[in-house]
């Protein structure tokens, strides 16, 4: 995997990815930025909310479950003083579809948490990390 970061101006960056895509960056007004883009911090936690939803989606898919929605709202700490890294994380999963098996939605959820989701394991090092979820029955 790669990724090249290009310095614009400002405190405004651009990412692209080893896959071609590109990602804009920018810091806040007080350190320079225009406010124009995430910044990165947010881009990592991003990066892990897209990670645990897309694997819990594909194993609920493959469980046979029929999963309509997947929504996951991400909230976190930082140290205070640098490095300030995440301390603690929140995600909140509300997955929506018919008929859905709550076992294997918390399955799924595990088997993210612990196994595959490469970006919130990592994150798991610095920060302590809740999982909560709901079940919504889609019309």
């Amino acid at each position: 995997m790669e990724c090249t970061i290009k310095w614009l101006d400002g405190m405004s960056f651009i990412a692209e990815t080893g896959t071609g895509h590109l990602v804009a960056m920018d810091g806040a007004p007080d350190a320079g930025g225009r406010n124009l883009a995430p910044r990165p911090m947010e881009m990592l936690l991003a990066g892990a909310g897209g990670c645990t939803a897309f694997d819990v989606v594909l194993i609920l898919k493959r469980g046979r479950q029929d999963v309509r929605g997947c929504t996951v709202k991400l909230h976190a700490a930082r140290a205070e003083t640098d490095p300030k890294v995440f301390t603690h994380i929140r995600f909140v999963y509300t997955i929506s579809g018919k008929g859905l098996n709550a076992d294997k939605v918390e399955r799924a959820i595990h088997l993210s948490a612990e196994k595959y989701c490469s970006a919130s394991i990592m994150l798991g090092n610095s920060a302590e990390i809740v999982h909560d979820w709901e079940i919504v029955e889609a019309d």
